[in-house]
């Protein structure tokens, strides 16, 4: 088998995730050095300086190590839309919170809720056709992962009605309704470009119009916060304009944590993953994966190989590191998409040439052991794909108590000072 000795500057890029600005800076601070590939003359690097760079990256531990773990001085609820199978709910309650209800529209996750929390009080059905307007004032956050979806603009500024139709004129509806102090949105880091950025542009000025402050959006890298995925989420925060006190997005942690750390007994699971159903590669794909590497990929196959697998992309330009990729142990896994074997995001196991298993797919999103899911094979593989990792749901959710904890706070002096200015 012949094994690539170089990487290009864009292969590269979407490896250690980082844009190639930075690694020209790099290579002049000596941090990553750039070579000239014989034949071609091109700038690339050597794979195995890329691989041992990527190695002291994820696996350096600060001593400082942070902590983002706050207790609630109250019991603090949330009201979760677009709820999936739970993943951001999970954390949400891991941290504290009490989840008081939770909408989704797909009945196998839906089932998927109501086997794991018989006492949540899941709102099955369409978005549209429920009211919230019972929850006004009871609930302190309102979470949802609303999809990515285009706006028809009617002037300058878009307002509400400009978004009928979509999925966020329902989550700002039913943040309206229910008026809590802090609403947060999450969605794909993707939703920073939509439209050239009007699409965001769009939400944060709704949320202006029904009375909420937008904190600058960020991107929440979910290797940061204790998953063993390279998974972004961009999150969307708005504080009611009543309010004077500052939301903080919660701290990256110093620790990066691999795949052997989801799958083995470790930091992360007192015990190996749960055997348990998965897909398999058609022969064809599963000789050609057999070739690869861990933390190899296509790039890896003899060129002959790489031609016919790739078919055209092979000419065209960009890493596509996410086909006939198999993980490597000392990783974390790149996104999990809905469906493990298809061809553009392949996720292979590191020792065997498979799919990771369904309960393998829950470990690296971070859910509990215990938390079965509903439907078919294909259907538990999408619940989990969609998710927001569990672990990456409760150091939001600390962010939120930390947020609420003062303003309660603040509120009781007010409150106090006020009794005591009329007693006077």
């Amino acid at each position: 088998m012949v094994i690539k000795e170089y990487l290009s500057l864009a292969e590269t890029a979407e490896l250690v995730g980082k844009c190639k600005e930075t690694l020209r800076r790099w290579d002049n601070e000596g941090i990553l050095k750039a070579v000239r590939e014989p034949v071609s003359n091109y700038r690339v690097y050597h794979k195995e300086d890329v691989q041992l760079l990527l190695g002291n990256l994820l696996n350096t531990v600060d001593k400082d190590e942070v902590s983002n773990f706050i207790k609630p001085h109250n019991d603090y609820s949330v009201l979760e839309l677009f709820a999936g199978a739970g993943g951001l709910a999970v954390g949400m309650e891991q941290a504290g919170l009490k989840c008081v209800a939770l909408n989704e529209i797909d009945k196998w996750a839906c089932q998927t809720l109501k086997k794991n929390r018989p006492n949540w009080n899941v709102l099955e059905g369409d978005i549209k056709d429920f009211s919230f307007k019972e929850y006004n004032g009871k609930v302190d956050v309102v979470t949802g992962g609303f999809p990515c979806q285009a706006f028809s603009y009617a002037g300058k500024k878009l307002g509400l009605n400009d978004a009928r139709g979509t999925l966020f004129y329902e989550f700002a509806r039913v943040v309206r309704e229910v008026n809590p102090p802090i609403c947060i949105g999450e969605n794909v880091r993707g939703l920073l470009s939509h439209e050239k950025g009007k699409t965001l542009e769009g939400m944060i000025s709704i949320l202006d119009e029904i009375g909420y402050n937008v904190v600058p959006v960020k991107v929440l890298k979910a290797i940061n916060y204790r998953v063993p995925q390279k998974r972004e989420r961009l999150i969307l925060v708005g504080v009611r304009k009543d309010i004077d006190v500052k939301y903080e997005y919660p701290k990256p942690h110093k620790k990066i944590y691999n795949l052997v750390d989801a799958l083995k007994k470790g930091d992360l699971y007192n015990c190996k993953a749960p055997k348990s159903e998965g897909s398999k590669y058609p022969e064809h794909k599963k000789e050609i994966l057999d070739l690869i590497p861990p933390k190899g990929y296509w790039r890896d196959l003899p060129i002959d190989i790489q031609k016919e697998y790739m078919g055209k992309s092979f000419y065209l330009g960009g890493g596509k590191t996410g086909m006939a990729r198999r993980i490597g142990w000392d990783e974390p896994s790149l996104t999990l998409t809905c469906s493990p074997a298809q061809k553009q995001t392949e996720r292979c196991h590191p020792d065997e040439t498979r799919p990771f298993t369904v309960r393998e797919y829950a470990r690296i999103q971070t859910f509990p052991d215990e938390w079965k899911f509903i439907g078919s094979v294909s259907q538990q593989y999408k619940q989990i794909g969609n998710a927001v990792p569990c672990n990456l749901g409760q150091e939001i959710g600390y962010s939120i108590i930390k947020f609420l904890n003062k303003l309660y706070l603040k509120s009781n002096k007010s409150e106090f000072s006020i009794s005591i200015a009329n007693s006077i």
